[in-house]
């Protein structure tokens, strides 16, 4: 099975935030791959990943870091395929690599999620995903409506929930 998606960390420390895409992906049928790589540390690796990503039949791509958090955009530089950006909080509260990912220069872009926001990348890829897939198209829908249903029991249970100047 091809993987449409690849989920790359700068660091195996950041797969408990990716941990929730993953799962997610696997609820939406979305064949993933998982790979650790550092723009700092394994240049190369990262280099022939980025270069040949497409040619491997994948469509989009969710890359994790922290601290200086190269790894979203350095993989940008080197493919078409669209890059989705997770900031880790490790240091500075996620906002030194929220800013890294987030500055892109003009022409190299990331889309970027908010910090530790492995999940919305994955719910962010499957939407682009959808676009061309019908069945995929009608599993995210039905995941968004359980989103809803879940707020709508949510709030009649607010309403069960007595205080003596409640009015509602």
């Amino acid at each position: 099975m091809t993987p449409l998606v690849s989920i790359i960390m700068g660091s195996t420390s950041d797969l408990p935030i990716l941990e929730k895409a993953a799962k997610f992906l696997d609820e939406m049928e979305v064949p993933f791959e998982m790979n650790a790589l550092s723009a700092h540390r394994t240049p190369a690796q990262v280099e022939e990943f980025a270069r040949n990503a497409r040619s491997r039949g994948v469509k989009v791509i969710i890359a994790a870091a922290g601290m200086a958090a190269a790894l979203p955009g350095v993989i940008a530089a080197m493919t078409p395929l669209p890059v989705i950006g997770v900031p880790i909080n490790s240091t500075l509260d996620g906002q030194d690599a929220l800013l890294s990912i987030v500055q892109m220069p003009p022409g190299i872009s990331v889309a970027t999620v908010g910090i530790n926001a492995g999940l919305n990348a994955a719910v962010m890829a499957t939407q682009m995903l959808a676009l061309s897939d019908e069945q995929l198209a009608e599993r995210f829908d039905q995941y968004r409506a359980k989103l809803q249903d879940k707020i709508v029991k949510a709030n009649a249970e607010l309403k069960e929930v007595k205080y003596k100047f409640k009015t509602n």
